[in-house]
């Protein structure tokens, strides 16, 4: 294996540099605001496809803003553990703990602060298994994959995935207050979406990681060892895409957008073999939040078109039937 490069911070030139933010910007930077809008939309799916109807309001207000701020405080943590990569790295070296906007105390309070209220809010107005869940998918992220599974090895998107796949299951168990056989399909599409969505932007930002020292899979392996990855996972993500419509949980409608999508999802795939130049890469990560957002549209209008299917649910209360 080839020696990797130094790590050494990253100088951004005077022309390339921005105007930093304001205070609160800094602050709603340290949240990820894009990736936390796409985990909250995701857990909304979740919550609408739990009942024939509309959810009760509250708890889909409680519990939106409990995983929210949950998610943001997740981000925050990763922004503290991951600061001196972020120097290094060209893409993250203007992040407020690398720019010297913000201080190391400043971040840790803040996230401690969001993840205490969100758990306060889960745990009294919504319900403990959610609670539970989500504190359990923040340690997954924010310490298990950020401050080990990043550094350790070339499927930590993998293995890590399983946090960011989480949303919908808490959508779904703030309603009902129980996992849902469904619910954990929308998990497994999540889960088998992440490593395409996620080694698209590893392979256009190759050199990024590289220099950091983040064993990141076209780290490791190479650029063509990454792309049939890709093209694998994706090719997975499709079949696990059509269960929703086999075990009865969604209809032709849904069915229909998903193949469709997966169509859209599979040219990309395949081109990214031979990419006409380096910027395909970032246009396939493109599309896979396109992808997944559209998808769980479908999902969403589909719920509503057709009748409710039956129920196979796991129930949280301890000696309640299956089913009642």
């Amino acid at each position: 294996m080839a020696a990797r490069p130094a790590c050494a911070a990253v100088t951004v030139p005077k022309s390339l540099s921005r105007k930093p933010p304001s205070l609160a910007g800094q602050y709603l930077e340290l949240t990820k605001p894009g990736v936390v809008a796409l985990l909250v939309f995701t857990a909304l799916v979740g919550m609408l496809l739990s009942v024939p109807g509309l959810p009760p309001l509250s708890a889909m207000v409680w519990g939106l803003l409990g995983i929210g701020l949950a998610s943001g405080s997740a981000a925050a943590i990763n922004h503290l553990l991951d600061r001196r990569i972020d120097a290094i790295m060209a893409r993250t070296a203007h992040r407020p703990l690398p720019s010297g906007h913000l201080g190391t105390r400043q971040v840790l309070a803040f996230a401690l602060t969001l993840g205490a209220v969100a758990m306060a809010i889960l745990v009294v107005f919504v319900n403990v298994l959610t609670a539970w869940l989500t504190f359990v998918s923040l340690i997954g992220y924010a310490v298990i994959y950020t401050l080990y599974l990043k550094r350790a090895t070339p499927q930590n998107i993998v293995i890590g995935g399983a946090a960011g796949a989480a949303p919908p299951v808490l959508g779904w168990t703030a309603i009902t207050g129980e996992v849902h056989a469904h619910a954990l399909l929308l998990f497994l599409i999540v889960f088998v979406w992440t490593p395409p969505h996620f080694w698209a932007l590893a392979l256009y930002r190759r050199e990024d990681y590289a220099r950091a020292d983040i064993p990141m899979l076209p780290v490791i392996y190479g650029e063509g060892f990454t792309r049939w990855h890709v093209l694998f996972y994706t090719i997975l993500l499709v079949i696990v895409t059509v269960l929703p419509w086999l075990t009865g949980m969604s209809g032709l409608f849904y069915l229909g957008g998903a193949l469709v999508l997966g169509a859209g999802f599979l040219y990309y795939a395949v081109r990214l073999l031979d990419p006409p130049d380096e910027q395909f890469a970032m246009q396939t990560f493109r599309y896979s939040i396109i992808y997944l957002m559209a998808l769980f549209a479908f999902l969403l209008v589909d719920h509503y078109l057709l009748p409710a299917a039956p129920e196979l649910v796991w129930q949280f209360e301890p000696g309640r039937a299956i089913g009642d």
